[in-house]
């Protein structure tokens, strides 16, 4: 497997070329290589580069330490041993510990950030024999009739390069190169969410253990995430309609971030002495889904196929283990054509599943009813416990937490049925938080 020679007339091949060096698309060449393949990586930036979504959840670690990079990973990381709810609505914080989930071998989980993180899954995927090559941006994919794709590119000094392989992988995130050439990607009709972010030093995140725990402020248009990270810095982010980003007006998005904090005064108190060290920015379109996530000679692996709110941290994790289950699926195609048929279908519903499970919990956890039973947790039927599993990210495998959420999501509607003037008016506002808003001016500083 050779690298391309820019203008040459012959591509090069490859079993597998992988399009983004994010999470998904350097776990699925890692494993794909380790599986004997010839991968080609492609990253169109240079890590390391910031990304957002910076809090990992338990269920992650296992596969760290199947890769082998549990140590690095360590090293970067800031431990988190659960996630506290602030609700200015009950006047208190209620910390939900990992610890006391269903399965009890995942207690912690690490905050990390994101270019030290990302850089050290592609460099893995780099030692384990993918080519993994940076500054080169896909610029087309042509599907052949008789299976596989010509892929183009060009590279750092603007020359067109490019591969045949046999499969493609789309892990290219939030740009969702597929999905956006095949025009199958749709605003998530029952969410619609968008996000300020920045980077701050020297907040007050508490002591001792509690200091790692990543904590999720409510406030009257959303949410606000308090990330802790190593060295001082703490990553703030508010997650809002976009009818509320639409009233930002004049404003900068310094100052329309910095308005909205001091709504929150749990949060601008832990800000008060903070410094900010990282200007302000924003991104839109936060909840999408396409219509599918695979098809001869292809896959898409996490953002790039779907993304929810990032309430409960569940990004990165979905990422990679649609990595894994992605990688069995084309070892099978490639290996086994005959069982192609049902790997794919098997990957369909995985990767179907994560998203499903927390997007439920999503839709819900700005309602008060779900702020009551947040707030005031209970362990009848292990019901906490099978919530903390969901939160963990352990969703995929056979904890048997699924009875318990079950009577979860029954006592929420009793709750509801019993309380009908509060249900009908959350209905009413959740419907007027998600309407669609088209203004992308409101994202420009």
């Amino acid at each position: 497997m050779n690298t391309p020679v820019p203008g040459s007339v012959s591509a090069p091949s490859c079993d597998v070329l992988v399009i983004g060096g994010g999470p998904a698309g350097s776990t699925v060449a890692s494993l794909l290589a380790e599986k004997g393949h010839q991968v080609v990586l492609l990253e169109k930036a240079h890590h390391p580069r910031f990304h957002i979504g910076e809090s990992l959840l338990p269920a992650n670690l296992p596969l760290f330490e199947q890769m082998g990079i549990a140590d690095e990973i360590k090293a970067i990381g800031m431990h988190k041993p659960g996630a506290e709810f602030v609700s200015m609505e009950h006047g208190r914080a209620q910390t939900f510990y990992f610890a006391d989930a269903w399965d009890k071998s995942m207690p912690a989980a690490y905050q990390v950030r994101r270019a030290d993180f990302d850089h050290i899954l592609f460099r893995h995927a780099r030692n384990k024999g993918a080519l993994a090559l940076e500054g080169v941006k896909v610029t087309g994919v042509e599907f052949l009739d008789g299976g596989g794709a010509h892929v183009s590119a060009m590279d750092a000094d603007d020359q067109a390069v490019r591969w045949r392989a046999r499969f493609v992988v789309d892990a290219s995130g939030r740009d969702t190169f597929l999905a956006n050439r095949f025009r199958i990607k749709h605003r998530n009709p029952r969410h619609n969410s968008s996000a300020l972010y920045a980077h701050f030093h020297g907040a007050d995140r508490g002591e001792g253990e509690e200091e790692g725990n990543i904590r999720i402020f409510w406030f009257a248009h959303g949410w606000f995430w308090f990330i802790p990270l190593t060295n001082g810095t703490t990553s703030i982010g508010m997650v809002t309609w976009p009818y509320h980003m639409k009233s930002k007006g004049s404003r900068s998005l310094q100052e329309f971030m910095m308005d909205n904090i001091a709504t929150c005064p749990p949060l601008a108190e832990r800000l008060s002495m903070a410094t900010q060290v990282s200007p302000v920015e924003a991104t839109g379109n936060f909840s999408y889904v396409s219509e599918r996530n695979h098809g001869q000679s292809y896959l898409m692996l996490g953002d790039a196929y779907a993304f929810i709110d990032p309430v409960f941290s569940s990004g990165v994790w979905l990422a990679m283990h649609s990595a894994v289950v992605g990688a069995d699926t084309i070892d099978t195609c490639l290996r086994q054509p005959q069982r192609a048929a049902a790997a794919l279908k098997r990957f369909d519903r995985v990767m179907r599943h994560g998203p499903k499970e927390f997007s439920w919990f999503i839709y819900r956890v700005t309602n008060p009813i779900m702020r009551d039973f947040l707030m005031g947790p209970k362990n009848v039927f292990r019901v906490k416990e099978a919530i903390l599993s969901v939160l963990a990210g352990d969703v995929f495998g056979k904890t048997p937490i699924w009875r318990s959420i079950l009577i979860f999501k029954a006592m929420y509607y009793i709750a509801n049925i019993t309380q009908p003037r509060r249900a009908f008016r959350a209905w009413q506002r959740r419907r007027f938080n998600i309407r669609k808003v088209d203004d992308p001016a409101m994202y420009n500083a």
